[in-house]
C-alpha cells in the first residue's frame, strides 16, 4: 500500500506543560504497533500543545482509547482527526520575517499577518526571539517570494514604525556567513575624522568642509581629501589618543562575539582610516579591515592619504574580496552600515541592514534596525536573547545590553 491510501490518526493534546507529558503519551500508546508519522511539540508561557501524527494499522480504536484516556488523566484536552497518508503539503518559498519592535504593538504585528496573508503565504511556525531590549518575533513562512515580500512588508514598517527583516528560508539560513561592517557611527558611536579634528582645535574647519559636502558641491573623494588636507602638522600621537577616546556602539561587543562563536567571519570597512580601524579589528578579534590610509611623515600628518580612497565603491569592492577569501557568495553575506557610502555594499550583500540609518539609506537598504544596540542584528539571522546569553554565561562573559527595568520575559 502507498503512503497515499494509509490511514493516519492525528492526536493534538493541549493544557498545562509539565515533565513528563510527552513519555506519558507515548508509554499509553506504545505495544500498539503504531508508526509515528510526525511529531511536533511547543510550550509558550506553561501552556503545551502536543500534535502526533500515527498510522495506527489495525489498532486505531486502541489508541483512540489510549489517548483519551491518559489525556483525561493528565487533565488535557485531546483532538483526534482521521485522514490519509500524512497530510503533508509541499512547503515551497520558505521564508523567515523578523519583526523588531520597542513596543512592539498589536496593531503592527497584525498589519505584518494580513500583509503575509494577502501576499498568499501561510504562516506555519511562530518564535519570539527576545524580549528585551527590543520585542523580537519571527514567523517561519512558506508560500512567499522574498523580493515582493520584502517590498510589501517595508510599506507596513514605515508605517507602523516597526522594523522587519525578509529572507529566504530553509537552508538559506543556516550554515556560515561573512558580517561585514561600517565602523563610524555603525561599530562606534562617532565619527573618526571629527574626533581627530577635536584633538587639533579644527572642528570648524572640518565642519565648513562637511556642509559643502552635505550641500552637493563635493563628492565623498573631494570631501575626505578636503577634511583630512585640515589636519596637516598633526604628531602622530594623536591616533593613539583619538584610539583611547572611542566608544563602541552598544551591543558592538556581543554581536561580534556572538558571530565568532557561531563560526562566521566579521569585516570592517570604513570611509575613515586604517589606523584607528585596524586597532578596532584586532581588540575585536576582526578577521578583515579595510580603510583610508594617513600619509605620515617624519612622526606628523601630512595631511594626504596614501593609495586609493575607500569610498562607496571601495565598500562594496572590499565586500566582494573578503567574500571570495572566505569561499562564500555573495547571498551569505551581510552588509551592516547607515550612510548613503555604505549603499553599494547594502545593495549587494545577501542581507543590507541600515543601522540608525538617514531615511534615504533605510529605503534603498533590504531592511533597517532603528534601535540603538547593535547585537539586535543577531536576531534578523535568527538567533534567540537566550541563545546569546547562555552562551555568555557558559564563558563567564557578561552581555553587554542588560534588561529594561520593568520588564519581564
Amino acid at each position: 500500500m502507498t503512503s497515499e491510501h494509509v490511514q493516519t490518526l492525528s492526536l493534538t493534546l493541549t493544557g498545562e506543560d509539565r515533565p513528563g507529558v510527552t513519555s506519558t503519551i507515548l508509554r499509553a500508546i506504545s505495544g500498539t504497533g503504531a508508526e509515528v508519522l510526525d511529531i511536533q511539540q511547543v510550550a509558550v508561557h506553561g501552556h503545551l500543545t502536543l500534535a502526533l501524527l500515527l498510522d495506527p494499522g489495525d489498532h486505531s480504536d486502541e489508541l483512540r482509547d489510549a489517548a483519551a484516556v491518559t489525556a483525561h488523566r493528565l487533565g488535557l484536552s485531546l483532538t483526534v482527526l482521521e485522514g490519509s497518508g500524512d497530510n503533508a503539503r509541499p512547503r515551497q518559498g520558505r521564508a523567515a520575517v523578523v519583526v523588531l519592535g520597542a513596543p512592539l504593538l498589536a496593531d503592527a504585528v497584525g498589519l505584518v499577518t494580513t500583509r503575509i496573508a494577502d501576499h498568499g503565504a501561510n504562516i506555519d511556525r511562530i518564535r519570539r526571539l527576545s524580549r528585551y531590549p527590543v520585542t523580537t518575533v519571527e514567523f517561519d513562512i512558506s508560500g512567499a517570494f522574498v523580493p515582493a515580500l520584502r517590498n510589501e512588508l517595508a510599506l507596513v514598517a514605515a508605517s507602523s514604525g516597526i522594523d522587519i527583516a525578509v529572507a529566504p528560508g530553509g537552508l538559506a539560513r543556516r550554515g556560515r556567513r561573512l558580517v561585514v561592517l561600517d565602523v563610524d557611527s555603525t561599530l562606534i558611536q562617532q565619527e573618526v575624522i571629527e574626533l581627530l579634528a577635536a584633538h587639533c582645535g579644527r572642528e570648524e574647519e572640518v565642519a565648513a568642509v562637511t556642509a559643502r559636502a552635505m550641500a552637493g558641491e563635493l563628492d565623498f573623494e573631494q570631501s575626505l581629501r578636503a577634511r583630512v588636507a585640515t589636519l596637516g602638522g598633526l604628531p602622530e600621537s594623536v591616533l593613539a589618543e583619538v584610539r583611547r577616546d572611542i566608544v563602541l556602539t552598544p551591543g558592538a561587543r556581543t554581536l561580534v562575539r556572538t558571530l565568532k562563536r557561531l563560526g562566521f567571519t566579521v569585516g570592517l570597512v570604513s570611509g575613515g582610516f586604517i589606523e584607528i580601524v585596524g586597532g578596532l579589528a584586532a581588540e575585536l578579534g576582526i578577521q578583515h579591515a579595510r580603510a583610508n590610509r594617513l600619509e605620515l611623515r617624519d612622526g606628523l600628518l601630512t595631511g594626504g592619504l596614501v593609495g586609493e580612497v575607500v569610498d562607496r565603491a571601495g565598500k562594496a569592492a572590499a565586500l566582494r574580496e573578503f567574500a571570495a577569501l572566505e569561499g562564500l557568495p555573495l547571498s551569505r553575506t551581510v552588509a551592516i552600515g547607515d550612510g548613503a557610502n555604505d549603499l553599494d555594499m547594502l545593495h549587494i550583500a545577501g542581507l543590507g541592514v541600515a543601522f540608525n540609518a538617514k531615511p534615504l539609506v533605510r529605503e534603498q537598504a533590504h531592511t533597517s534596525v532603528n534601535v540603538p544596540y547593535l547585537d539586535s542584528v543577531l536576531y534578523l539571522l535568527g538567533i534567540t536573547r537566550e541563545e546569546i546569553e547562555e552562551a555568555d554565561l557558559d564563558d563567564g562573559t557578561p552581555t553587554a545590553a542588560p534588561p529594561v527595568p520593568g520588564l519581564r520575559s
